[in-house]
């Protein structure tokens, strides 16, 4: 087999693929036994039917048109491996010549255009020096730490006043269209200020007392009138407020491990600074990406970024609207450029997967879509999309590389330590 590479631009190849009949020869005799376990012919066992009669009875140009349908893709990658190209896309192939059952010898020529992995200069990425916002716990994050604790061993407790933000209530609700009632709830807990209802509740509730009802506009979120205005009506049946645990030693005794309070404050201090550890982590890794793709002057397709955009304008229906779409582009453009980046410090450091590592990722992102992680596992493999999964967990360790590279520290100048 023979190939040869015309690079059309940065990021697309026209690679032109000649097979002699010796290299044809044996992805010709896989389509005639192929075809042989497929037919039925009187006198002949599947499988065992000689290609003389397999001529006759179906044709040779048939199983020659078998043999280079379904070598094609054997002979492209065979072709992608030979000259190192690694694709972004499907390829466009067109055939120019092939052999035929008159001239047997004839080379097969098959021509592809593909988009591939363009060509360019990584920066140097190692011992990058970067500055992040220093790690400071205000005492008002400790107190909102503290205050959501005791929330969650507070107690409800009716009151006689006016409903405000924050309060618990209990509401009927009815919906009306046009007069005519079209839905009715009764005994409802909710969460003034907790938007885990209709719009314009919050609104609607507050100042109310328990007996009283009001009515208020608003588009309805479920069943079959759902994103459909209607008047809604709600009555305020009852009104509680969150009574909190005093915070003292007893408290902390009783909501962790701790015997003091003082102690369990500080623990909510280490935990938040361990947080804000991490973020400026994360604000060190989303810095040290930019710059390299700033600096690595990386061509992306503009077909890629046409295809991606497109389908994400259709999606949301903004087709027409071209401020969003340029918008669109260049989050799609840089999305790009960052793949790009990411596989060439991939194979630059030989950055490898194991497999348990990679079932481990998808077990992770199986929370992403509500699955259990066996189902989406199966899933993701029928569907052919596990290389897609651990392309994106080795650009993840390729940017864990990255960070642990760098030299981080805060505008104050104090080191900050990372670990994978």
């Amino acid at each position: 087999m023979k190939t040869t590479v015309e690079k059309l631009s940065p990021t697309r190849v026209k690679l032109t693929i000649e097979v002699d009949q010796a290299g044809f020869k044996p992805t010709l005799d896989k389509a005639y036994k192929t075809v042989a376990n497929q037919v039925n012919i009187p006198g002949f066992r599947k499988g065992k039917v000689p290609a003389s009669v397999l001529d006759q009875r179906v044709g040779k140009d048939q199983i020659i048109a078998q043999a280079i349908n379904d070598g094609m893709d054997g002979f492209y990658r065979a072709a992608l491996v030979a000259e190192k190209l690694k694709p972004l896309g499907t390829p466009e192939a067109d055939i120019s010549s092939a052999p035929s059952a008159e001239e047997l010898e004839k080379l097969l020529v098959i021509s592809l255009e593909v988009e591939v992995r363009p060509e360019f200069k990584l920066p140097s990425y190692k011992n990058i020096a970067v500055t992040v916002e220093p790690v400071r716990v205000a005492k008002m994050d400790i107190e909102t730490e503290l205050d959501a604790l005791r929330a969650r061993f507070g107690t409800l407790k009716t009151v006689d006043r006016a409903a405000k933000n924050g309060d618990f209530t209990t509401i009927d609700l009815s919906a009306l269209m046009d007069g005519k009632e079209i839905d009715t709830a009764a005994d409802i807990s909710y969460e003034i200020g907790s938007g885990q209802l209709l719009d314009g509740i919050d609104e609607a509730l507050e100042t109310l007392t328990a007996g009283e009802t009001t009515t208020f506009s608003s588009k309805l979120v479920g069943g079959e009138m759902a994103g459909q205005s209607a008047e809604v009506s709600v009555t305020l049946k009852a009104v509680k407020e969150r009574e909190l645990p005093k915070a003292d030693d007893d408290f902390a005794q009783l909501a962790s491990e701790f015997d003091t309070l003082e102690e369990l404050t500080k623990d909510l201090e280490t935990k938040l600074a361990a947080d804000l550890g991490r973020k400026q982590v994360l604000q060190a890794r989303d810095k040290i990406v930019e710059d390299l793709v700033a600096k690595a002057n990386i061509p992306v397709s503009d077909e890629a970024v046409k295809r991606e955009v497109d389908a994400h304008l259709e999606g949301e229906g903004r087709m027409e609207d071209d401020v969003h779409r340029k918008e669109v582009t260049a989050d799609s453009e840089k999305g790009f450029k960052t793949q790009l980046l990411l596989d060439a410090i991939v194979d630059a450091e030989e950055i490898k997967i194991e497999d348990q590592e990679l079932i481990e990722y998808l077990a992770f992102t199986s929370r992403n879509y509500q699955m259990e992680p066996n189902q989406f596992i199966e899933q993701v493999a029928s569907s052919g999309q596990v290389s897609f999964y651990a392309d994106e967990l080795s650009r993840r360790k390729a940017v864990d590389y990255l960070v642990s590279q760098a030299e981080i520290t805060d505008t104050k100048g104090a080191k900050v330590a990372y670990q994978v």
